[in-house]
C-alpha cells in the first residue's frame, strides 16, 4: 500500500543540518545523564548496616529485571517477525520498521534498567545524607540528581532514535517510526504491569501482616517482605515508570512526525524534533537553577524546577516557531493533499508559525495545569488529603469511601484540562483536519519539553521511599534524619501522582494524533482497494453508526478488563506474600525478639514468579483486542474501539492514580502525628486505605497509559491489512474472520487461565494459613535488628 505518507520530503541543506544538530543535542543529553550519575555516586553511603541493606535491594532488583527481560525477549521476537509480515512500500521499510521496533524496545528497557540501577544506589546515599547535620538539602539534591539522570536518559534516547530514523529514511521515516514507537510502548507496558504487580504485592503483603497484624513499623527488618517491598519500589516505580515515560516521549514524537510532513511539508518532519530538543536544554537549566532552600517545602522546590523549565521552554519554542516556520502555508514546500482534507474539502489557512507556537504553548500550559491539580488532590497540605485523613477516625470504610470520592472528582477536572487542551489545539487547524491533528500532536511536543524535569520528579519518589526504608531497617538514622526522610517520602508520593497525570495526558494527545493517522491509513487503503468507486465517507466513522457504537463499548470494556486483571493479579500475589510472612512469624523462632532471621529471599521469589506470570494476560489483551475487533467487525468498529479506549482510559487512569495517591498521603499525615499517630486505630484505617490504593496508583492506573498507545499503534499497523481483506482485490472474509476468532480465543483462554490461578493461594501445605493468634502486638522499636540479605 502506497501513499499514506507523502513521498516528497526534502531533507537537505538547512533541514539536514538541523536534524544533525538535534542528534548532537541528544548525545549531549546522554552525556549530562552520565555526569548526573557520577554526582550521585560521589556521595557517601552511610554505615555498614545501611550498605548491607542497600546491597540486598540491589541484588533483588537486578535479579528480577534479568528474569523479566528474558521473558519479554520472547514477545519482542514474535513482534519483530509479525512486523516483517505487514505490508509496506518496499522491503527496506519493512526491515527498518522491525529493526527500529527492537531499538524502541531496547531504549525503553535501557531507560528502565539504568534508571533503576542508579536508584538502588542513590537510596542509601539519600538516607546517609539525611542523617548528617543540615542533611535535608543534600538528601533532596541527591534524589533530584538521580531523577535528572533518568530524565536526561529519556530525552537523549528518544531524540536520538527519532533523529536517526529521519536521517536514514527521510520521506519513509513515518513508516519506520511506527515500529520505533510500538517497540517502546509494548515493552513499557509489560514493564509497567510486571513491575507494578511486583512492587504492590510485596507492599500490600508487608503492610497487612507487619503493620496491621504485628503493629511493627513499615520497614522493620523483622518483616520478611521488607526487602521485596523495597526491591519493588525500584522495579515498579523506577524501572517500570521510567520505561513508561520514555515510551510516552517516543510515541508522542512519533505521532507528530507522522502527521508533520502532511501538514507542514518538509519542515513538518524537522520541527517536531526541534521542540523537545529545546526541552532537553531547558530541563538542565531547571535542574541546575533550582536548589533546595532551608525551610522551603520540598514540593515547592520541585515545582519551581518544573515551572522554571516550562517557562523558558515556552519562550524559546515561540521564538523558534517564528524563526523557522513561514507565516503563510503558500511558503511551505513539499505539501500534498491529505486524504482527510480531500474528503472534508478542507484546506490549510493562517500562519504555520502562529499555529505551531500556540499549539506548543497549549501543551506546556496543560502540563502546568495537571501538576497544580494533581498536587492539590494528593498533597498532604491540601484539603482533599486532610479530609481523607480525618475520616480515619471513623474506620477503614470511610477512608476508602473518601479516597474513592477524591479519585472520581479529580478525574473530572483533570480530564477537563486535557480535553480543553486537545480541543484548543484542534481548533488551530481551521478547515484542515490534517493541520488540526498536527496541532494536537504539537501540543504533545510542547508537553515533551518538560519531560526531563517530569522524569526527575517521578524518580525522586521511589528513591525517597527506599531511603526511608533503608534508614528504618538499619536503625542507624537519628530522629531528625528520620523526620527528613518521612517528609521527602510524602513529597515523592505527590510527585509520582503528578507524573502519572502528565503521562496519561501525553497518551491522550498522542492517541488523538495517531487516531488521525489511522483514519488517513484507512482512507488511503480504501482508495487503493476501490479506485473506481466512490471514496469512503467520513459518515462511516460517525457515532450513530452501530458498528462505531459497538466499537466504543468494546474499547471501554477493554480498559475495565485490563484494570481488573492488573488489580486482581496484585491481590493474588499479595495473598501469597501474606501467607508466607505469617508462616515465617509462626515457624521461625525469635523473629519478634530480633534473634531470628526472616527468609527474605522466599518473598522476593514469590513476587518475582507471580509478577512475571501475571503480566502475560494484560499484554495479550492489549495487542490482540484491536486485532479481534478490527478483523472481526471492520475498520469503522475499530475506530470506535480506539475512541472508547481513549475516553474511558483517561478517566480511569486519573481516578486510580489520584485515589491511590490521596490514600497514601493520608496515611503519611496520620504517621506524622495527626488523629492519634502511629499505632492508633486511625493509623490502621489509613493503612487499609493505602493497601487498597497501592494497585490503583502503581499498577493498573499507570499501565493504562501505554495500553492506550499500544492499541492505537497496533490499529495503525493493521489498518491496511483489514481493508485489503475486507474490500480489496485480496478480499477474503473467511481469512479475516479466522484471524479475529483466533485472537479472541487467545484472549479468552488467557483470561480463563488467569482466573483459575486464584485457587493456588495458600501456604506451603496448600491450605490457607490462619491469622496469627495475637493480631496486635506492642510496638517494638529497636530490638537487635537482623541485617537483611536476599
Amino acid at each position: 500500500m502506497a501513499g499514506i505518507y507523502p513521498a516528497v520530503v526534502d531533507l537537505s541543506g538547512g533541514n539536514l543540518i538541523l536534524v544533525i544538530v538535534v542528534a548532537l543535542i541528544a548525545l549531549g543529553a546522554l552525556a549530562m545523564a552520565f555526569m548526573f550519575r557520577q554526582e550521585v555516586l560521589a556521595a557517601g553511603e552511610g554505615t555498614d548496616n545501611m550498605k548491607n541493606i542497600a546491597q540486598a535491594i540491589q541484588e533483588g532488583a537486578n535479579a528480577y529485571l534479568t528474569r523479566q527481560f528474558k521473558t519479554l525477549a520472547i514477545f519482542a521476537a514474535i513482534a519483530f517477525f509479525a512486523l516483517l509480515a505487514l505490508p509496506a512500500d518496499d522491503m527496506a521499510v519493512r526491515i527498518g520498521r522491525s529493526i527500529f521496533f527492537l531499538a524502541g524496545a531496547g531504549f525503553s528497557a535501557a531507560v528502565g534498567y539504568l534508571g533503576m540501577n542508579l536508584a538502588v544506589r542513590a537510596n542509601v546515599r539519600v538516607a546517609a545524607a539525611a542523617n548528617e547535620p543540615g542533611g535535608r538539602e543534600p538528601a533532596m539534591t541527591i534524589g533530584l540528581r538521580t531523577g535528572a539522570m533518568v530524565g536526561m536518559l529519556t530525552v537523549g534516547l528518544g531524540l536520538l532514535g527519532a533523529s536517526i530514523v529521519v536521517l536514514l529514511f527521510k520521506d519513509e521515516a513515518p513508516h519506520v517510526l511506527e515500529g520505533f514507537g510500538f517497540g517502546a510502548a509494548l515493552l513499557a507496558m509489560f514493564m509497567r504491569v510486571g513491575g507494578g504487580i511486583f512492587t504492590k504485592a510485596a507492599d500490600v503483603g508487608a503492610d497487612l501482616v507487619g503493620k496491621v497484624e504485628q503493629n511493627i513499623p513499615e520497614d522493620d527488618p523483622r518483616n520478611a517482605a521488607t526487602i521485596a517491598d523495597n526491591v519493588g519500589d525500584n522495579v515498579g516505580d523506577c524501572a517500570g515508570m521510567a520505561a513508561d515515560l520514555f515510551e510516552s516521549y517516543a510515541v508522542t514524537l512519533v505521532a507528530a512526525l507522522i502527521l508533520g510532513s502532511q501538514a507542514f511539508g518538509d519542515k513538518g518532519l524537522v520541527y517536531p524534533l526541534l521542540i523537545p530538543a529545546i526541552g532537553a536544554l531547558t530541563a538542565v537549566a531547571g535542574i541546575y537553577l533550582t536548589r533546595p532552600k532551608v525551610g522551603e517545602s520540598g514540593l515547592t522546590t520541585i515545582n519551581k524546577a518544573f515551572y522554571l523549565s516550562a517557562g523558558i521552554s515556552a519562550v524559546a519554542c515561540v521564538i523558534l516557531s517564528f524563526v523557522y516556520l513561514p507565516n503563510d502555508f503558500a511558503d511551505l514546500e513539499g505539501l500534498e493533499t491529505s486524504p482527510l482534507d480531500a474528503i472534508s474539502s478542507g484546506s490549510a489557512s493562517g500562519s504555520p508559525a502562529l499555529i505551531a507556537a500556540l499549539a506548543v504553548v497549549i501543551g506546556i500550559v496543560m502540563a502546568a495545569g495537571i501538576l497544580a491539580l494533581t498536587g492539590y488532590f494528593t498533597g498532604t497540605e491540601y484539603k482533599p488529603v486532610k479530609d481523607v485523613g480525618k475520616t480515619s477516625l471513623t474506620g477503614a470504610a470511610t477512608v476508602i469511601l473518601s479516597g474513592l470520592s477524591v479519585g472520581f472528582e479529580s478525574a473530572v477536572y483533570t480530564t477537563l484540562v486535557i480535553g480543553a487542551a486537545v480541543f484548543s489545539a484542534f481548533l488551530l487547524g481551521g478547515a484542515s483536519l490534517t493541520v488540526s491533528l498536527f496541532a494536537v500532536a504539537l501540543a504533545g511536543c510542547g508537553l515533551l519539553t518538560t519531560v526531563g524535569v517530569i522524569v526527575a520528579m517521578d524518580t525522586f519518589g521511589p528513591v525517597s521511599d527506599n531511603a526511608q526504608g533503608v534508614a528504618e531497617m538499619s536503625g542507624d538514622v537519628s530522629p531528625e534524619g528520620a523526620q527528613i526522610l518521612t517528609e521527602l517520602d510524602a513529597v515523592g508520593n505527590t510527585t509520582k501522582a503528578v507524573t502519572k497525570g502528565i503521562a496519561i495526558a501525553t497518551a491522550v494527545l498522542a492517541a488523538t494524533a495517531l487516531f488521525g493517522s489511522y483514519a488517513t491509513s484507512v482512507l488511503e487503503a480504501v482508495k487503493d482497494a476501490r479506485p473506481t468507486e466512490e471514496e469512503f465517507s467520513l459518515a462511516d466513522f460517525f457515532v450513530f453508526n452501530p458498528s462505531v457504537l459497538v466499537g466504543i463499548l468494546l474499547g471501554a470494556a477493554v480498559v475495565f478488563l485490563f484494570s481488573g486483571l492488573a488489580i486482581n493479579a496484585v491481590a493474588r500475589a499479595a495473598a501469597a506474600v501474606v501467607y508466607e510472612v505469617r508462616r515465617q512469624f509462626r515457624e521461625i523462632p525469635g523473629i519478634m525478639e530480633g534473634t531470628g532471621r526472616p527468609e527474605y529471599g522466599k518473598v522476593v521469589d514469590i513476587v518475582t514468579k507471580d509478577s512475571l506470570r501475571e503480566l502475560t494476560t494484560p499484554g495479550i489483551l492489549a495487542v490482540l483486542a484491536p486485532i479481534a475487533v478490527g478483523f472481526g467487525l471492520g475498520v469503522t468498529a475499530l475506530a470506535g474501539f480506539l475512541a472508547g479506549a481513549i475516553g474511558t482510559g483517561t478517566l480511569m487512569a486519573v481516578f486510580l492514580a489520584n485515589a491511590g495517591g490521596a490514600w497514601d498521603n493520608a496515611k503519611k499525615l496520620v504517621e506524622d502525628g495527626h488523629h492519634g499517630g502511629k499505632g492508633s486505630p486511625a493509623h490502621e484505617a489509613t493503612i487499609i486505605g493505602d493497601t487498597v490504593g497501592d494497585p490503583f496508583k502503581d499498577t493498573a492506573g499507570p499501565a493504562i497509559n501505554p495500553l492506550i498507545k499500544v492499541m492505537n499503534l497496533v490499529s495503525l499497523l493493521i489498518a491496511s491489512a483489514i481493508v485489503s481483506l475486507s474490500m480489496g482485490d485480496d478480499q477474503n472474509d473467511a481469512v479475516r474472520i479466522i484471524i479475529a476468532l483466533v485472537a479472541a480465543a487467545i484472549i479468552v483462554v488467557a483470561v480463563y487461565i488467569s482466573k483459575q490461578r486464584e485457587s493456588s493461594m495458600g501456604d506451603d501445605s496448600g491450605t490457607p494459613a490462619p491469622p496469627l493468634a495475637t493480631p496486635t502486638q506492642p510496638v517494638v522499636t529497636d530490638p537487635t535488628r537482623p541485617t537483611p540479605t536476599v
